[in-house]
C-alpha cells in the first residue's frame, strides 16, 4: 500500500487523517464503528450503548471475547485507562484528533470509568451528541500500552492486524489470529511512503506496489478508484455587507452556476456537490439541487434583489496550489457570473491573507473549503452556519456572517439530543432553512482515490478516506 507520510510510529490519536489514522483503523478498534460506505455507525467493541435522560453519562457494553494483540482480555478498566491518555494530555499541545472531535482537551469528556469488567461510562460536562460519531474515529480507538520495547512504549490494539515492523517510510502489518471479527482476507499488509504520480507508477510497472492511495486525483486512470470524500468547497456570501444582504441575489447566483462547466473545471479532482452535506455522511437531505437554473430565473430573482446599479462583486479565492485548482474554478465561476450579468472581480491571495480576510468579513464572495470533521453533520453545519462562528477574528469560522434565530435553534438542539433519529430530523431541518435562504452554497466535494494492481479485490473506498483493508486480496494471475 503506497500513501504518504507513514509514521514510524503508531499513535492513533496523533492525526484526524492521512497515514496515520488510516494505518490504525486496521490495528485498533473503536468502541462503534463507521458502517460501509457511510459515517452512520455500527456496533464494533461495544455491542451496545445507552445515555442517560440528561445528556451527560454514556454507557457502553463490551462484546464478550476480545483479546489485545498481545493476547491481554479487552476490560472495561483497559478502555478507561486508553482514554486517560487523552485525558491527561497536555491541554497547550493537545492530540491534533482529540482536540478536533472533542472541542479540546478534556474537552467535553470529564471521566472515563468502568462501571464492571464489561461495562465503560463516558461522563460529559454537557451534553455532546456528536459524540457517538466521534468514537467511530481511529484517533479514538482503544490502545493498550504494552511492554516497552527498546525503551519504547508500544501501543497495541485488538484490530485485525498487529505492527511487527516499522522503519522510516515503512510500516509492515500481520494478520491477528482469531480476531472477533473474523481473520482478515491478506496476512500481511506493508505501508510504503510514496508520495507523487512518479514513484508510484514505478513501483506499480515494477510489480513492488499493488496499491497507492494519492491525497489527489492520479494520473493514471487505469484501475483507478473514487468515492465523493468529506472535504467540501463552498460560495460563502458576506451577509452583512451589500449587495448580499438581499436572499434573492444569493439565490440568483446559485441558480447561474452550471453544475456540468463545473464539472468539466473540477475534472477528476472533485464533483459538483447538490447538497449541504456530502455523500456518505449521515443525515444528508435528499431535496432539490442547490444549483443550477434557467435565464430566466436568474433575472427574475436578480429584478427581486434589485441588483446595484453598476456595482462588481469581489470574490476572494486561494492563489496557492491545492487538490483542486482553485484559481482555475475562482475563473470559472467568475465567468459564469459575468454572463449572467452578476459582475464577479475574482481576487487571489496567498493562504494567510486569505485566512485574514475571511475572517474580518472583507469580502463580498469567499470561495472556501471546510471538512466533515469526524463525518458527524454538527462539525460540519454548525462552525459555517451559526452565530456562534460569526464574530469577527481568529475563531470565525462562519464567513458568510449570518445569523439567524431559527437556524442556531435548531443546530444547537440538534447537537444536544442523543436520538440518532431525532438528530437525523433536526439537521434535515437545518439544511432546508439553509437552501431557502443561502448564505452559502456549496460547489464541489474532492474525491478520494486508489489506484490499484488488477490483482487486487475487495478494495471499497470510505468517504472519511480511512478504508478497511481486511477484506482487500490479491488474486495473481487474473
Amino acid at each position: 500500500m503506497g500513501v504518504a507520510g507513514v509514521p514510524t510510529t503508531l499513535d492513533p490519536a496523533g492525526a484526524i487523517d492521512g497515514a496515520v489514522p488510516l494505518i490504525a483503523r486496521q490495528v485498533f478498534d473503536t468502541l462503534v464503528a463507521f458502517r460501509e460506505g457511510s459515517t452512520d455507525i455500527e456496533p464494533a467493541l461495544a455491542t451496545r450503548w445507552a445515555v442517560s435522560k440528561d445528556g451527560l453519562t454514556w454507557t457502553f457494553w463490551l462484546r464478550e471475547g476480545v483479546k489485545f494483540a498481545d493476547g491481554a482480555p479487552l476490560t472495561a478498566g483497559e478502555v478507561a485507562a486508553s482514554f486517560s491518555r487523552g485525558l491527561k494530555a497536555d491541554p497547550a499541545a493537545p492530540p491534533a484528533a482529540w482536540a478536533a472531535l472533542l472541542r479540546g482537551v478534556p474537552g467535553v469528556i470529564k471521566d472515563v470509568r468502568a462501571s464492571d469488567a464489561r461495562t465503560v461510562q463516558i461522563v460529559l460536562v454537557q451534553p455532546y451528541a456528536p459524540l457517538l460519531t466521534a468514537l467511530a474515529h481511529p484517533a479514538l480507538a482503544v490502545a493498550r500500552a504494552a511492554s516497552p520495547l527498546e525503551g519504547t512504549v508500544r501501543l497495541v490494539g485488538t484490530g485485525p492486524y498487529r505492527v511487527v515492523d516499522a522503519s522510516p517510510g515503512r510500516m509492515a502489518l500481520e494478520a491477528v489470529p482469531g480476531h472477533w471479527g473474523g481473520a482478515p482476507r491478506a496476512e500481511r499488509i506493508v505501508f510504503l511512503e510514496v508520495a507523487s504520480d512518479d514513484h508510484a507508477e514505478a513501483e506499480m510497472d515494477a510489480r513492488a506496489l499493488d496499491v497507492w492511495l494519492p491525497a489527489g486525483a492520479p494520473r493514471r486512470a487505469d484501475h483507478a478508484l473514487s468515492a465523493p470524500g468529506l472535504r467540501v468547497g463552498y460560495l460563502a456570501f458576506q451577509t452583512e455587507k451589500e449587495p448580499f444582504t438581499r436572499k434573492p441575489l444569493r439565490q440568483a447566483v446559485a441558480a447561474a452556476l452550471d453544475p456540468a462547466v463545473l464539472a468539466v473545471t473540477l475534472g477528476r479532482a472533485a464533483v459538483p456537490l447538490q447538497s449541504f452535506l456530502p455523500p456518505g455522511v449521515w443525515a444528508r437531505r435528499e431535496g432539490g439541487p442547490v444549483l443550477g437554473g434557467t435565464r430566466a430565473q436568474v433575472r427574475s430573482l436578480l429584478l427581486q434583489g434589485n441588483w446595484p446599479k453598476g456595482a462588481t462583486a469581489a470574490m476572494l479565492a486561494s492563489s496557492e496550489p491545492s487538490v483542486v485548482n482553485v484559481p482555475k474554478l475562482a475563473e470559472a465561476i467568475g465567468l459564469m457570473l459575468g454572463a449572467a450579468d452578476i459582475p464577479v472581480r475574482v481576487q487571489l491571495q496567498p493562504a494567510d491573507a486569505l485566512r485574514a480576510a475571511h475572517q474580518t468579513g472583507a469580502h463580498e464572495i469567499a470561495l472556501a473549503e471546510a471538512p466533515v470533521t469526524g463525518g458527524d453533520p454538527h462539525l460540519f453545519l454548525f462552525p459555517l452556519s451559526t452565530s456562534e462562528g460569526a464574530r469577527p477574528g481568529a475563531l470565525a469560522r462562519n464567513f458568510s456572517f449570518y445569523r439567524n434565530p431559527r437556524l442556531d435553534d435548531v443546530l444547537i438542539r440538534a447537537s444536544q439530543l442523543s436520538s440518532r433519529v431525532e438528530r437525523a430530523r433536526l439537521y434535515q431541518r437545518a439544511q432546508a432553512l439553509l437552501a431557502d435562504d443561502m448564505p452559502w452554497i456549496p460547489i464541489y466535494v474532492r474525491l478520494v482515490w486508489a489506484v490499484t494492481r488488477p490483482e487486487v479485490r475487495n478494495l471499497r473506498l470510505h468517504p472519511t478516506g480511512l478504508h478497511r483493508l481486511n477484506t482487500v486480496t490479491l488474486e495473481p494471475g487474473s
